[in-house]
């Protein structure tokens, strides 16, 4: 449990390059795992995420489905190729298993956002795949 929530830090970006202004670190909570036997050799995984107020990802990829509901607050995302989206509470985001996810913020650096993230994926596949 302990190592999957480190993938869950790195999959967000928590664990920044040096920089000399370090943006504060997301909180990833894992909600649920679970095999999906009928899709053979595919899981699902279930991520709540807390981004303080001036909070960015890392670019990444998933090589999965990823579907993004935005609970609380404003977040940007942006994939490779596409222009950035601001989704506010109640709004969605879908990256691809061949997307490139080059933005990922919290629109605000006053208040904090939170958003569910469902994953489907390879069974025991990373969950996030650094790009540089």
């Amino acid at each position: 449990m302990k190592s999957l929530a480190i993938a869950c830090a790195l999959m967000l970006g928590v664990l920044c390059t040096p920089c000399s202004h370090a943006a504060p670190h997301a909180e990833v909570k894992e909600v649920m795992l679970k095999d999906l036997p009928d899709f053979p050799g595919k899981e699902g995984l279930v991520l709540e995420v807390l981004y303080p107020p001036g909070s960015t990802d890392e670019v990444h990829r998933h090589d999965a489905h990823a579907f993004v509901y935005v609970l609380e607050g404003s977040i940007v995302m942006q994939l490779r190729g596409s222009q950035p989206v601001t989704l506010h509470a109640g709004q969605s985001f879908y990256e691809g298993p061949n997307d490139v996810h080059i933005v990922g913020r919290n629109a605000s650096t006053t208040k904090p956002a939170k958003f569910v993230v469902f994953l489907v994926k390879n069974k025991g596949a990373p969950i996030l795949t650094p790009v540089h």
